[in-house]
């Protein structure tokens, strides 16, 4: 169970997971061991799985992004996940209920690359069909 402490060790990390202990100490008024310490349960316990590097807005901004909803044949569903690691255009996957058995969140440089990925995604053995939506402006982001 995460105390309300951790909650808030959490949501300053997503901000900025580069904090360092000192600044999270002060922003929790929390000693640097205890930071340390919470820091250190929160990865052993699984809770924290690693810090990741997050555009700056201005390289964001020239981005474009896309919801893609896919239909995957269902005997070739580890074959088509496997195949949609290896681009890295595909920044988040997720298997989702419905219609379609995936949702992949793409980030490519223009949109004639957005094009070509799409097409990419579609020709890959065991993918039936595609529905994909570009992403206009994100109004928050957590």
């Amino acid at each position: 169970m995460l105390t309300q402490q951790d909650q808030q060790l959490l949501s300053i990390l997503r901000s900025n997971a580069r904090a360092s202990v000192s600044d999270l100490a002060r922003a929790l008024n929390l000693s640097r061991s205890t930071i340390q310490n919470r820091m250190a349960k929160l990865e052993q316990s699984g809770v924290i799985n690693g810090y990741v590097v997050q555009y700056g807005s201005e390289y964001r901004n020239k981005l474009v992004s896309s919801h893609v909803s896919i239909k995957v044949k269902q005997k070739l569903t580890a074959r088509t996940n496997v195949e949609l690691r290896k681009i890295p255009e595909v920044a988040e996957l997720y298997a989702i209920s419905g219609e379609y058995d995936l949702i992949a969140i793409l980030q490519a440089q223009s949109l004639n690359q957005l094009s070509q990925i799409l097409d990419d995604i579609g020709n890959l053995e065991g993918v039936e069909r595609t529905n994909s939506a570009v992403i206009l402006e994100t109004k928050f982001k957590r």
